[in-house]
């Protein structure tokens, strides 16, 4: 017996396990945040659903509700009306409504007992005989014609004028059907007014159906200590001046009273401002993390709405926000969205939103009120077109340039990326450095990921020196094309153009020594020459020919060996026009225009429809930047005719293998004369059909 009672109560325990198990699979399945109705503030389209069954049951009313919702009444024709219920005596009282329907009240012993008031089955159809009615209605086409037909039919059918029946009149109104026709175009309306604010107010960001009075709320996203933020400092390779500085106002935020005990205060903001790539918004990330503070993140584009005033709305809000959070710091990512330069005439008839964006900003960041614990971070890589109230030291206490690396930096960023990349005993990150002067933080990440895809590709375990390499060929000039169509004639004048290049610059002292010359297509280039030009913040006159003559070697050898020239030299032509325009308008380096320069670091020339010039000055330049082009490319030939055995044989070789290297050259012209121990210099690509890399 205590088996039993055992076993039942396992039973029991289990059964009871089994309804819990089923208990909570069925509330994963339907829990609160997968109900059509529970609380996912993400799922928007929940809302949507409930303005469709609205309007699903408003429909039916209108088409159905008076049908649905009124006693039941038969409908007859007229003759059967007058003969069969009229002519016997049976109707008790006719009701005429709204002039249109005739409503017919039978008197009830008749309609249960006569074989003309069953249907074909024989069945009563009124069973109910304490229902007065009405039972039958009937469309009257004409009121007076009706009542004259019903006076005349009881009259021939005998009855007394006191047994006779009378029309009544009556005019009701149906709120169903009356209103809701003119109401239900309201409500649609209104119900796709509400799905339009929610798509433009920001609908992905939540907010319930009550998203259309947040539009002019702050669309900043919040990192706090419930935030993880994976990036700091320790991530951010060189930018060593522009992190001390970014450090500072964090250990600030973190230590106060260090600064305060001394009287300083903390600058009210801080704009970063460099080339695309050069980790402007990373530094930005590592502040996130670093700080253990609030901080508000967002573009300078979440400002602009295409609403009047939702923009300086935003601005308060973000402001509010920040203040209620205090200490905290802000980050505006391109910022000249909003800050760019207030035009001095405003447009006629029109209401300008990004200047009353930046009005308010500015009120916000340095007004009346106080913004105590509040720091504005911002980066921009056009800080020449901010509006110079946003500039100014109380706004924006200090400019932080973020530069492009130079070696050493490059050295650290190749470190941090090269971490999660598996790479072979050959790589070494010095040499890589090297090769990749002038490139952005960015654009190193690019290559990285770029020799990891290569070494993929060919089914590499880890990732080469080689790969390293095509991935920078990669980058500069484009992905190679054996394949394209090229007859042996263009063959030959490609290899003489770029074995000009070559001829050229090894021979020219300032001139950038070659890396790698090829004639194999890439991207839109028919041939291609690799430099490593000296990395120098100024450059001389003599610099300056040498490049243009190392530029022109291409078209000038054309000229020498074939007697005629083609369209390959376009790009090298337009390097060297833009060079000796900005030699000689830019820089003052002509001896007739002087030590005068139009450039505009302001950028507001760019609006301008007239030269800072006159036509007698344009006619000048004009005349002096033909006059060095025509001397550099005289320069240039004369380098070519003395040394054209040597062009013939390095192009000879250059038709044989396609790619050649510094070595091929030294066979040919022994060593450079002007060879210096360890150039730091940044490795640029000559090519075809292909704009320039850099100006000077």
């Amino acid at each position: 017996m205590s088996n039993e009672q055992n076993n039942q109560t396992n039973n029991n325990q289990n059964s009871e396990e089994e309804r819990k198990k089923q208990f909570d699979r069925m509330r994963e399945r339907f829990g609160k945040n997968n109900s059509p109705f529970g609380g996912n503030k993400n799922n928007g389209n929940n809302f949507y659903w409930i303005y469709a069954a609205i309007v699903g049951v408003l429909i039916f009313i209108i088409f159905y509700g008076q049908n649905s919702f009124s006693p039941r009444v038969i409908e007859i024709s007229q003759g059967k009306f007058f003969n069969e219920m009229l002519a016997k005596g049976d109707v008790t009282d006719v009701v005429i409504v709204n002039k249109t329907i005739a409503r017919i009240s039978v008197n009830p012993d008749s309609a249960l007992k006569l074989d003309r008031y069953k249907n074909a089955k024989g069945q009563t159809i009124f069973t109910d005989k304490n229902y007065k009615g009405p039972h039958f209605a009937l469309t009257v086409p004409s009121i007076d014609n009706f009542l004259q037909e019903m006076q005349k039919v009881q009259n021939d059918a005998g009855i007394p004028k006191n047994n006779q029946v009378f029309a009544r009149n009556s005019e009701e109104t149906n709120w169903m059907t009356d209103t809701l026709p003119w109401l239900l175009p309201v409500l649609v309306m209104i119900v796709l007014w509400i799905v339009m604010m929610r798509r433009m107010g920001g609908g992905s960001s939540g907010g319930g159906p009550g998203q259309i009075f947040n539009i002019g709320k702050s669309r900043a996203t919040l990192f706090d200590k419930n935030t993880n933020v994976n990036v700091t400092f320790n991530d951010v390779a060189g930018l060593d001046g522009a992190k001390i500085e970014i450090m500072e106002i964090v250990d600030f935020l973190k230590n106060p009273k260090k600064y305060t005990d001394l009287g300083a205060k903390i600058p009210k903001g801080a704009l970063l401002v460099g080339p695309p790539g050069t980790g402007k918004t990373l530094l930005a990330k590592a502040v996130a993390g670093e700080a253990k503070v609030p901080f508000f993140s967002l573009s300078g584009s979440d400002f602009v709405e295409m609403f009047v005033g939702v923009g300086a709305s935003r601005v308060r809000d973000l402001f509010r926000q920040a203040k209620e959070k205090s200490p905290c710091i802000i980050f505006i990512d391109e910022i000249d969205a909003i800050g760019r330069a207030r035009g001095k005439n405003a447009a006629t008839g029109g209401n300008d939103e990004r200047e009353n964006t930046l009005n308010q900003l500015l009120t916000e960041m340095d007004g009346f009120g106080t913004n105590s614990g509040v720091i504005i971070l911002a980066a921009t890589n056009r800080a020449d077109i901010l509006d110079r109230a946003l500039m100014r030291a109380g706004r924006f206490d200090r400019q932080i340039y973020v530069d492009m690396p130079d070696l050493n930096e490059r050295k650290e960023i190749f470190n941090v990326h090269l971490k999660k990349i598996k790479i072979d005993e050959s790589v070494e990150i010095e040499f890589l450095a090297k090769q990749t002067p002038g490139f952005s933080g960015a654009d190193i990440a690019n290559i990285c990921n770029e020799a990891a895809l290569i070494a993929a590709r060919a089914n590499k375990k880890t990732v080469t020196k080689q790969d390293f390499l095509d991935a920078v060929d990669r980058i500069i000039a484009g992905l190679e094309k054996k394949n394209k169509i090229i007859t042996p004639l263009e063959k030959r004048v490609i290899a003489f153009h770029e074995a000009g290049h070559a001829t050229v610059s090894w021979m020219l002292e300032h001139a950038s020594p070659l890396v790698k010359v090829t004639i194999v297509p890439r991207g839109r280039s028919l041939g291609a020459a690799w430099y490593l030009p000296e990395e120098r913040q100024i450059t001389t006159t003599d610099q300056i020919m040498d490049e243009m003559c190392a530029a022109l070697g291409g078209r000038a050898a054309e000229e020498i060996v074939f007697g005629k020239v083609s369209t390959g030299a376009l790009s090298d032509l337009e390097k060297i026009t833009r060079q000796a325009y900005a030699s000689i308008v830019y820089y003052g380096l002509n001896d007739k225009i002087g030590n005068i320069s139009y450039y505009d670091s302001s950028g507001q020339s760019e609006y301008s429809f007239s030269k800072p010039y006159s036509e007698d000055t344009a006619k000048t330049i004009d005349a002096e930047v033909k006059k060095m082009v025509d001397i550099a490319y005289a320069k240039t030939k004369q380098i070519l005719i003395t040394n054209k055995d040597k062009l013939t044989q390095l192009a000879e070789k250059l038709l044989e293998k396609e790619v050649i290297f510094k070595e091929d050259l030294e066979e040919i012209f022994g060593k450079r004369p002007f060879e210096k121990e360890e150039p730091k210099v940044e490795p640029k690509i000559n090519t075809e059909q292909l704009p320039d890399l850099g100006l000077v």
